[in-house]
């Protein structure tokens, strides 16, 4: 099967070399990228992930052509699955970076470039991990919050880092802090508590990622009587908590089975899957 990517709206294979040593996103992570599930061959979401790279853009102060509309990327999303023969479950990544090629802080342009990557998944729903993930709460650094924050950019050296710990601990992720010391992520999903049947999630005032699949299922528990509230979350809430559950738009929803000697289960997160599942069968027949 083919594996290319579109690179500035042109068709190139995904194991060669394409771009310059002076790219700003490798050399500097001056770039920002959006990842979406696929599902049943169309992308799932992609109008919130459009908003949140639209808005990105523009605190980044990378210019937007009039020609970067929601439609022009749909549609070479599209022809990528189709090109590459992904057709139920898949994954792409849509990263925009500014184009100046100098190697200096400093651009002569402010003007974007463009890769879109897509590859298959091994699943075409939303399905919740059948063994939990341990995890702990990352200390060695704080998450700066800034106009930045809320954003997935290419400069991810906090998260690496975060991973790296959690790896070599033996466990599946770690929670992140501000520099209040509330807990607001996990290096690569929004997370939320349960507590007596009530979601709570961080603000984005905190400095957590805007995440797409935190806004869908914020509107999809409160469509379906769930109740949730943004709310500050600190250490000692994760051990008085009845469940953890992780979120991003590649794997939906994942539960979290211990924090230090707490463990969890996983009931609400069933419930969300499900929901998770329904909405995606309405909109892409939609």
């Amino acid at each position: 099967m083919s594996t290319d990517l579109i690179y500035n709206g042109e068709f190139f294979p995904s194991d060669k070399p394409i771009l310059s040593i002076n790219n700003r996103s490798f050399r500097y992570g001056d770039g920002l990228f959006e990842s979406i599930r696929v599902i049943n061959g169309e992308v799932y979401n992609f109008h919130a992930h459009f908003s949140r790279l639209s808005e990105g853009m523009k605190v980044f102060m990378i210019e937007i052509p009039e020609y970067f509309t929601i439609n022009y990327f749909n549609n070479q999303i599209k022809s990528l699955l189709q090109h590459n023969g992904i057709h139920n479950g898949g994954r792409v990544k849509l990263t925009i970076y500014r184009k100046g090629e100098v190697a200096s802080y400093f651009s002569e342009t402010n003007e974007p470039g463009f890769i879109i990557e897509a590859e298959p998944f091994p699943n075409n729903d939303f399905i919740l991990n059948p063994e939990g993930i341990d995890i702990d709460v990352y200390r060695d650094m704080m998450k700066p919050n800034n106009k930045f924050s809320s954003f997935k950019t290419t400069n991810a050296f906090f998260y690496v880092n975060a991973i790296i710990d959690a790896k070599q601990k033996g466990l599946g992720d770690n929670l992140l802090i501000n520099e209040s010391n509330n807990i607001i992520e996990s290096t690569n999903s929004n997370f939320f508590i349960v507590s007596n049947g009530v979601l709570y999630t961080p603000p984005l005032a905190s400095g957590c990622v805007g995440g797409t699949m935190r806004m869908k299922i914020i509107n999809l528990a409160l469509e379906n009587g769930i109740k949730i509230y943004e709310s500050p979350i600190i250490a000692g809430h994760l051990l008085s908590c009845d469940e953890i559950i992780l979120t991003n738009a590649i794997q939906g929803v994942k539960w979290v089975r211990s924090y230090k000697t707490k463990r969890f289960f996983h009931k609400t997160s069933d419930k969300l899957i499900e929901l998770l599942n329904y909405d995606t069968k309405a909109v892409i027949q939609d």
